[in-house]
């Protein structure tokens, strides 16, 4: 009797086709995928659910989740695979209790995160938002006088809030700038590795804080670091000090931000990240000179997507091939 063939496993993704710029992969990566895994979009396990008896892993590109409703349609899911660090949009206890496996893409971001901050850090001291408007505006480009001034990086001190993959990055920068680095993280590294990048380890927010002229939060989000930073904590900051985030929206308080800024209880801000994605175009922080916000793009250049793609389906290969993960999350 003949043997019937088995159906290839298969990946899902949320989007409409699978080359969705807006939602899905680039063709190079989906080529790719397509070596080991059939691609299932939403859509098309939606209109044929009988198409999740083959999943097995899920691809999910950005800081959402979708698959709440459709696990009922995936029995045979083994691992959520996702295309960046944070993991708090995905309930890895939960997951890890219907025996589906989280990864994520450290390390391999840690160098184009760590550049975003160190842009915005510069942008922001050096007015450069303004100076481009003023030199591409329709009026020619008067004398510029003292209010245009910006402060230097070099030799200020700056402060870095997470000091893992993506804060010591950013301290080897400032380390080029000769800048004076403290930090703050829950666990203390080594003598050696402080020394490498010239880094002063602060027990608390209340010890880091009043030092800073620049202040960087790379660390991730949990129920501890969520509003980690409040109207006490902009109180504790210099009037002069500048606030940096590439981690996660929701570790500032952004009322409390506003009402920082437009007070002049600390100078500016330079966000990558906020609550939520993008801010309504009527959200008071949209108001503000001193405040610069980018649209979550820490990790967003060709070379280090790429190396997260590849790292996601490394995962998804691990796991259906009985090997470890090489980036998995436990809950």
């Amino acid at each position: 009797m003949a043997e019937i063939d088995k159906p290839r496993p298969a990946v899902w993704i949320h989007a409409r086709q699978k080359d969705d710029p807006t939602q899905g992969f680039n063709p190079e990566f989906c080529e790719r995928v397509e070596k080991h895994f059939d691609i299932i979009c939403h859509k098309d396990l939606v209109a044929n659910p009988i198409l999740g008896a083959n999943i097995v892993g899920a691809l999910v590109r950005g800081s959402r989740m979708y698959l709440e409703n459709t696990l009922d349609l995936l029995p045979n899911l083994k691992i959520i695979a996702n295309n960046g660090v944070g993991v708090d949009h995905i309930d890895v206890k939960k997951y890890n209790q219907l025996g589906v496996k989280v990864a994520n893409t450290p390390d391999v971001l840690c160098d184009s995160v760590a550049d975003m901050a160190v842009t915005l850090m510069l942008a922001s001291a050096r007015n450069l938002i303004p100076g481009v408007k003023l030199a591409m505006g329709s009026e020619p480009v008067q004398e510029l006088n003292q209010n245009w001034l910006g402060n230097d990086v070099c030799f200020a001190t700056l402060g870095i809030v997470g000091m893992g993959g993506i804060g010591f990055k950013i301290a080897q920068r400032a380390k080029a700038f000769q800048m004076n680095i403290y930090y703050h993280n829950r666990k203390r590294r080594s003598t050696a590795e402080e020394s490498t990048v010239g880094a002063s380890y602060c027990a608390s927010l209340e010890e880091l804080l009043p030092k800073c002229d620049y202040l960087i939060i790379a660390c991730p989000q949990t129920p501890e670091t969520v509003g980690m930073f409040s109207e006490a904590r902009f109180k504790q900051m210099k009037p002069s000090a500048t606030i940096i985030n590439v981690a996660r929206g929701k570790i500032i308080d952004q009322e409390a931000l506003y009402t920082a800024l437009k007070n002049k209880t600390i100078k500016a801000a330079a966000l990558d990240v906020t609550y939520p994605e993008p801010l309504p175009r009527d959200h008071p922080l949209l108001t503000l000179p001193n405040i610069i916000i980018s649209p979550h793009t820490g990790s967003a250049t060709v070379e280090t997507r790429r190396k997260m793609e590849m790292l996601m389906l490394e995962n998804v290969l691990a796991e259906v091939e009985g090997r470890p993960l090489p980036s998995e999350v436990k809950g």
